[in-house]
């Protein structure tokens, strides 16, 4: 039994939800998300709360209860009040900031990094040394910010490099004479 995908999600004021056979939308004053449900889970929507619940109880169906319902707990919050992610940058003469629709990012390589902004999320840079990634779809939020941070990942000898906002960076002890 998943723990998880017992669990029924409430829907807050202010979100419609739309239950089309396998399609779901939520609408929320954010914007708009919709999905499919695998055929191996089945969800019904009453009394403000979408319960998802599997078909059969074969390994599959077990597995993509959970799945499915974090995915749709996920999209009533996103089109509620968005996910964010911060970057923050360390280094000397490392810095980010947005150029039109496109971030450029200085990481000591000998040539700028323009990085495309994708479509449904937001990037802002408050000051050179930090990016907040955000929007309503949480994998899409998520995988931008691990884009960036791939760019020039922080390394543990003096932790220079692209880290999330509160990561712990395991320091090393340099060479010794």
């Amino acid at each position: 039994m998943s723990r998880i995908g017992k669990k029924a999600v409430a829907v807050p004021s202010g979100v419609t939800v739309t239950l089309n056979g396998a399609d779901f939308t939520a609408k929320g004053p954010k914007g708009e998300l919709a999905m499919t449900f695998v055929p191996e889970v089945l969800a019904t929507y009453e009394n403000d709360e979408v319960v998802v619940a599997p078909v059969s109880q074969t390994k599959r169906a077990r597995s993509m209860w959970g799945m499915q319902r974090t995915m749709v707990s996920n999209m009533i919050e996103g089109v509620q009040s968005g996910f964010s992610k911060k970057l923050e940058i360390n280094g000397v003469g490392f810095r980010a900031q947005m150029k039109g629709s496109s971030l450029a990012l200085q990481l000591g390589f000998s040539h700028d990094v323009d990085f495309p902004v994708p479509e449904g999320v937001k990037i802002e840079t408050p000051d050179q040394t930090t990016i907040i990634v955000s929007g309503i779809d949480k994998q899409k939020v998520g995988e931008t910010a691990a884009k960036i941070r791939e760019y020039r990942k922080p390394e543990p000898y003096k932790g220079k490099g692209i880290k999330y906002a509160g990561e712990y960076i395991f320091r090393k002890e340099g060479k010794k004479k």
